[in-house]
């Protein structure tokens, strides 16, 4: 029960941060995108200081714990391997990013503003993730077969 409520004091202030630092207003994020066109470097204050706040605390408390507070451990992932799938799916969240001027997290935040384009593109990212689901199920299905 207690690590669901920090879980959700969490998710509340870094939504409201974002909200409050124009994180999930795409305009400003594709400002910040646009190194080469009218740049727009606020957004890089805004992550400036999210780390002033966060790395006292990293390095005080988190760094040294052999676990997870809430956890029996680390989850971290095994897999080394750069390849094909790594590097596509790469390539596509960061133009869909670059093109939309949010990514997942913001726009689940900026939900809340009631905004159609914020609608439309959490209903295309949720058909995408879906449609990839079901690639990939095919595919391994079909490599089952070819094997079996």
């Amino acid at each position: 029960m207690l690590f669901r409520l920090i879980a959700l004091l969490s998710g509340f202030l870094f939504g409201l941060g974002m909200m409050i630092s124009s994180m999930v207003n795409p305009a400003k994020v594709i400002g910040f995108l646009d190194v080469f066109g009218q740049w727009d470097p606020s957004l890089a204050f805004v992550m400036g200081g999210a780390l002033m706040v966060f790395l006292p605390g990293y390095f005080l408390f988190i760094r040294k714990q052999p676990k997870p507070t809430f956890a029996t451990s680390f989850s971290v992932s095994q897999n080394q391997e750069i390849d094909k799938k790594l590097v596509s799916g790469s390539l596509i969240f960061g133009v869909g990013w670059g093109m939309a001027g949010i990514c997942p997290g913001p726009a689940i935040t900026a939900l809340g503003s009631g905004s159609g384009v914020i609608v439309l593109f959490f209903a295309s990212m949720l058909i995408g993730m879906y449609l990839v689901n079901i690639f990939t199920e095919k595919k391994a299905k079909l490599a089952y077969q070819v094997q079996g």
